[in-house]
């Protein structure tokens, strides 16, 4: 099937899946592009995935910078098969990787950035991942009262890293951050500390057309903190990342993003009272001017090109979650 035969059967399954022509808007979530596959994360997205995956979408949808999709689903003049591309936490490949596929094909995409991290910081997610990546034999987690994890072959890495990460998840951070220190210092490991952007590669984003937007600082669980404490999370990450581009924050995405698991009414309120646009979830479903400060995205997963187109116009098909 020639790429010709694929943009033709893009946009028939696009207004298929959209009964009635509705201008919905579809926003794609993704976190890295890595320079090549990653045997720990088989289904990580890397440089060849991601440039197919923008083809995909280019040819059968319209791609909007998410500035731009905000204000015309405010006026109701979205066009239909609306899509907007987003990159959440601030990872150094998204300058060095996603940015020049972006310009290469002319697509705009919004960069939600946690400040915390930048300039040789790391996600406590990641520390577990490249802990688990460098062990060789186990992590023994026993001491935090976790089980031992064995790390000998890939397929027990893979099995050791979602299982570290989900017990320690929705631990209170101050108390993550603590026990995941002292998981790593009982391992010895050196880990990677150039997994995130610095100042620079923020500034890069910035000057090249792309959109940065706010994620926090520490990328705490908002639902789980105190209404100050997120309020100085928000706002603290807005002003570092204004300071560092030289222009106000039009959008925010919430952390982890779920509706009413890591986001409440109240911070929703706070996202509006700190002089936002709009912000996004990680709620799937179509986007519309209902709620501009719930904006729904989502992740096409598949590798198939069928497949993807497929599941790209589903989404368009219900109503999202919100609080």
């Amino acid at each position: 099937m020639t790429q010709f035969d694929f943009n033709l059967l893009g946009r028939a399954a696009m207004r298929l899946m959209s009964p009635g022509g509705r201008r919905g808007l579809s926003i794609l979530i993704y976190h890295r592009v890595l320079p090549q596959p990653d045997p720990l994360f088989p289904g990580e997205v890397d440089c060849v995935e991601f440039e197919r995956q923008m083809q995909l979408v280019k040819a059968c949808c319209n791609v909007l910078p998410l500035p731009e999709a905000v204000a015309r689903a405010r006026a109701g003049t979205l066009p239909p098969r609306a899509a907007c591309i987003t990159f959440d936490d601030g990872y150094a490949d998204n300058a060095t990787n996603a940015l020049p596929i972006l310009r290469r094909l002319g697509l705009h995409a919004t960069f939600f950035v946690a400040t915390g991290f930048l300039n040789g910081g790391r996600m406590w997610n990641d520390t577990i991942i490249e802990m688990v990546r460098a062990a060789p034999d186990q992590i023994d987690a026993s001491a935090l009262g976790y089980p031992v994890h064995a790390t000998r072959t890939i397929e027990e890495k893979r099995a050791a890293v979602p299982a570290l990460i989900m017990q320690l998840k929705y631990v209170p951070m101050e108390e993550r951050l603590e026990q995941v220190n002292r998981l790593v210092q009982s391992t010895g490991l050196a880990l990677p500390d150039d997994l995130m952007m610095t100042t620079a590669q923020v500034r890069e984003l910035h000057e090249g057309g792309m959109e940065i937007g706010g994620h926090t600082v520490n990328h705490p669980i908002l639902a789980r903190l105190p209404l100050d404490a997120a309020r100085r999370e928000i706002a603290t990450g807005k002003a570092e990342l204004e300071t560092m581009i030289g222009q106000p924050l039009r959008l925010f995405a919430y952390p982890n993003g779920k509706p009413r698991q890591d986001y409440l009414p109240e911070h929703v309120a706070l996202a509006r009272e700190l002089g936002f646009e709009a912000a996004v979830s990680t709620a799937w479903g179509r986007s519309d001017n209902t709620d501009l400060f719930q904006l729904p995205r989502f992740t096409p997963w598949d590798r198939d090109r069928l497949r993807f187109m497929a599941r790209l116009a589903r989404n368009l098909s219900f109503e999202a979650e919100r609080v």
